[in-house]
């Protein structure tokens, strides 16, 4: 068992072994990284389930159309 207690491992590299937080100048914490990396999944999440703009379709449309109709000049 370890010495700092049951349920006590070695803290992430950067974090300060009692608490878990980030130590200044030493990164970010596991726990901080888990929690940025839930909330960008669920911030990108919402955004790829909105339709693709009428723009965005009507531009790839013609980029789609002008690909086989010539070649790009250099």
């Amino acid at each position: 068992m370890d010495e700092n207690g049951p349920g006590a491992g070695p803290s992430p590299e950067g974090a300060d072994p009692k608490t878990g937080d980030a130590v200044p100048g030493q990164g970010l914490s596991d726990h901080t990284q888990k929690r940025i990396g839930l909330h960008l999944r669920a911030m990108y999440d919402t955004i790829v389930q909105q339709p693709v703009p009428d723009r965005f379709r009507d531009l790839i449309a013609q980029l789609d159309a002008s690909t086989g109709k010539s070649d790009p000049q250099d």
